[in-house]
């Protein structure tokens, strides 16, 4: 009988972040192939005793894809540790082609991207009522090229909140091109550093501040950029924007809404 391979959303660095799925699965998992360059330790450290536990960072496409192949195809439990969420940023699409190409089943675990980790860190809520109701997941251009319709100028046009990853050592390039996009240099901003780690930094200011922030910082890695006005910290005053759900006069499914 064959195996089976779960690529496992492992959070953002704390492990107490893990979906409770996660932990069983790592807990059963016979070979387990983890992103050590991003993944904390103490992930893996929930890992039976006695699993075959190898770290990513040093292997190729290949050496990764044997190793899920091999172990599936004898019968093996796989746990393919990805960071924060396998769907994002994550290599996961080529390691799924492998699979499918093999005929080997597999599954997909999601876990809580840095994203929402720097969100918590910040305490904002990124689609703040009446401010913003679209959330623009992105990055600079490097390596890896943006795809046509894609460019960062393109996507500051809509003035939503915006989260760039992979795009710390590229910051004054990107802070520019989203100003002439059409952010304003005011527009309130944040860059936070590995998020929910025992490490973790959190530079606040205005978006033409933080690659200056970051470079006194010394941070070039590792770091997610918040854009918009969502990220304004007078939202949080007596006159800040409310939700219409809980309004006592807005009708719901669950609840009438009272006049007067």
């Amino acid at each position: 009988m064959g195996g089976k391979v779960y690529f496992i959303g492992a959070g953002p660095g704390d492990p107490e972040l893990l979906t409770v799925r996660a932990v069983r699965l790592l807990g059963q998992a016979d070979v387990v192939v983890w992103a050590d360059s991003l993944v904390s330790p103490e992930v893996v450290a929930l890992c039976r005793p006695g699993a075959e536990v190898h770290g990513s960072a040093s292997l190729t496409r290949e050496e990764i894809a044997r190793l899920m192949t091999e172990a599936a195809a004898a019968g093996k439990t796989v746990a393919r540790l990805h960071s924060g969420d396998p769907s994002l940023y994550g290599a996961l699409l080529e390691e799924m082609r492998v699979l499918e190409e093999a005929g080997i089943d597999y599954e997909v675990v999601p876990g809580v991207s840095s994203l929402f980790a720097a969100a918590a860190a910040l305490k904002v809520e990124l689609t703040a009522p009446g401010v913003s109701q679209t959330v623009i997941v992105t990055r600079a251009p490097g390596r890896t090229p943006m795809p046509e319709g894609e460019d960062l100028r393109m996507l500051a046009r809509h003035g939503a909140t915006l989260a760039l990853f992979l795009s710390a050592a590229r910051l004054r390039e990107a802070v520019a091109a989203l100003v002439e996009g059409g952010y304003g240099p005011a527009t309130p901003a944040a860059l936070v550093y590995r998020a929910s780690w025992p490490d973790e930094q959190v530079l606040r200011g205005a978006l033409a501040d933080i690659p200056r922030l970051a470079r006194e910082a010394g941070i070039t890695r590792q770091a997610i950029v918040l854009v918009g006005r969502a990220l304004d910290p007078s939202l949080k005053g007596p006159q800040g924007p409310s939700s219409r759900l809980y309004d006592p006069a807005f009708s719901h499914l669950f609840r009438k809404g009272r006049r007067g």
